[in-house]
Order: C-alpha cells, then structure tokens, then sequence
C-alpha cells in the first residue's frame, strides 16, 4: 500500500477534510497524549495542510507555515501519524513531504519546529538540531528546532 499525499490551503479543504483532520489531530495529541489542550487555535486558516490518505482514510497530517505566521523561519507543526499505521515508517514520509513542500510553496529551507522532547532524534535525522533549552507545551517536554 501507498501513501497519497496532498496539499491543501485551509479555503480549500472540504468539510469532511477539515472534519478528518480535526478528529485524527484530537485522536492523537488529546485521547492518546492524554493532553488537555486548545488544538482548534486560530492558525490553521493561515497553514497550508499536508494530508496522508491510504485506502481513502487520513492516516498523516501536518500543518505548514511559512516564515512570520508561527516563528520568524517557516514551521511545520501537528506532525502526526495514526497509531495503527506507525509501525511502516511513515513518519519519515510525512516529514520529507513536509520540508519539500515547504520548499516547492515558500522557498526556503530554513525551517524551525517546537517538537516534542522525546522526537528529537527523529527530528535530527531529517536535519533538524536543537535551538533552545526544554520547555513545557501544554505539560509535555518540547524544544525548539531548526534546519537550514
């Protein structure tokens, strides 16, 4: 099976995208994080939107930024998986599609992320490193990272 990625502005996702993207982000850092925490913020009408669909379901996500709209580089953020599909590697998909994305709508290449604490490796394997100190999101470890 493969993945099918595409990328949509906020304006042009439909309904039930938005709705698939809205349950799958509140699945994930909410019920399965068991993280309390305002996830509708205000900032997706600004992203453009990397959706993973396998077999018709979203089982990828992330949100893109370009540079001002979360930190002065551009971002990407809501980087997730489905739980059933983690064990395929699809993680290093998404975050290929996200930073080539990036590349292709905004033209840089230098990106900054808040990631979780425990995803830093992850991260640094896709050239990210680590920009500041821990700090607490929503009670969960993070820290900055950049890639240039």
């Amino acid at each position: 099976m493969t993945i099918e990625w595409r990328i949509k502005r906020f304006e042009a996702l439909s309904t039930v995208e938005l709705y698939n993207v809205l349950q799958l982000r509140s699945e994930v850092f909410v019920v399965e994080q068991n993280c309390i925490y305002q996830d509708v913020d205000g900032k997706d009408s600004k992203a453009i939107h990397l959706l993973g669909e396998m077999d018709g379901k979203l089982i990828a996500y992330a949100r893109l930024f370009q540079a001002n709209d979360y930190f002065n580089e551009a971002s990407i953020g809501r980087v997730l998986v489905k739980a059933t599909h983690r064990n395929q590697e699809l993680g290093h998909d998404l975050m290929k599609a996200a930073i080539t994305a990036i590349q292709n709508y905004f033209g840089t290449t230098c990106i900054t992320i808040s990631a979780q604490l425990y995803l830093q490796r992850f991260y640094e394997s896709h050239g990210f490193t680590v920009s500041s100190e821990m700090y607490l999101e929503d009670d969960i470890p993070h820290i900055q990272m950049k890639r240039d």
